[in-house]
């Protein structure tokens, strides 16, 4: 279907990067002047260069869904695209430059809920969770919806956990909607979900994106934090995940600055020590970090680096 990833060379809400196939397992080595920028030309620089976003809501996540977005997959790829879309306000939008490629990365948790809150959907009203949602909404309270979504989503338990087929459906329209706009060497429509880790509400968030299409991805369901808090679950999904969907996954770490040190912590998340396999699990999985975002620098923060003078740059830790 498209054209898959081998370098990041900025990965945020924005990244600039090249494609041609997601990193090799071994390790380049990082230290200047051991390698060239690409060993299949003689330059030093790269010579494609692409722009767009790896982290992108619409209304197929709970939260962006219930505070008033109300667009979904489909206007995404358009408005990333440069195509005219109304705005949830309600007035005209377009990008002064459209985007090379976008990942939807709607949260794996409860994928979908919002259009069915707005659909009234029979099946999501039959349960308590989705009444509670209906009344805080009817009543024009998107926060409360919101805190009751992420109140169930720290529990690790899924309220919904009894009707699959709602990820199901919601997951093959993202798919869809991916399939319909990716166009081989003018736009890259990637498929892709976030996985929502929080345990003890500290943010351990990847954003996992697949190198191929919706024939492969469908074969699968996104993973969630009600499968598991834990990164290395993630990686073992990951795996069979690549096995099942015959294409490449790789996960990058989001937002590591509001996990409170959990996203580098000195042991594993179970509290057991770390070892080789740990590191070569993290590094083949997760080649990448987002270093930045709207939600401030992941890199490094004033109390930790004193004596660097970058380190409360965009710094949002509240």
């Amino acid at each position: 279907m498209m054209n898959s990833l081998i370098k990041f060379h900025l990965v945020g809400c924005f990244a600039l990067v090249s494609f041609n196939g997601f990193a090799e397992t071994e390790i380049p080595s990082t230290q200047p002047g051991d390698r060239a920028y690409s060993p299949y030309i003689e330059q030093d620089y790269p010579n494609q260069i692409f722009f767009g976003d790896t982290h992108l809501h619409t209304s197929y996540s709970a939260d962006a869904g219930m505070v008033g977005n109300t667009l979904g997959p489909d206007a995404a790829y358009r408005f990333a695209k440069g195509e005219v879309v109304i705005s949830s306000t309600g007035v005209e939008a377009r990008l002064a430059r459209p985007l090379d490629f976008l990942v939807v990365a709607d949260h794996a948790e409860n994928i979908g809920l919002s259009p069915l809150l707005t659909a009234k959907d029979q099946t999501l009203l039959s349960t308590t969770f989705g009444q509670q949602l209906n009344e805080a909404m009817e009543a024009g309270d998107p926060a409360s919806a919101w805190s009751i979504w992420s109140s169930a989503k720290a529990t690790g338990k899924d309220p919904l956990a009894d009707y699959p087929e709602i990820y199901m459906n919601a997951w093959s329209s993202i798919t869809e909607a991916a399939e319909r706009h990716n166009e081989p060497g003018l736009f890259t429509a990637l498929i892709g979900f976030e996985w929502t880790s929080n345990p003890g509400r500290n943010n351990l968030h990847r954003n996992v994106i697949f190198s191929g299409g919706k024939k492969g991805a469908d074969r699968i369901v996104p993973f969630s934090n009600f499968d598991s808090f834990d990164p290395e679950d993630l990686w073992d999904w990951m795996k069979r995940a690549e096995e099942i969907t015959e294409q490449r996954i790789l996960a990058i770490p989001h937002n590591g600055n509001l996990s409170n040190g959990l996203m580098f912590d000195e042991v594993r998340l179970s509290g057991a020590p770390f070892d080789t396999d740990y590191f070569r699990r993290r590094s083949h999985w997760e080649p990448l970090y987002e270093v930045t975002q709207m939600k401030g620098d992941g890199e490094t923060h004033p109390l930790l680096s004193p004596n660097d003078e970058f380190a409360d740059f965009e710094t949002w830790d509240k």
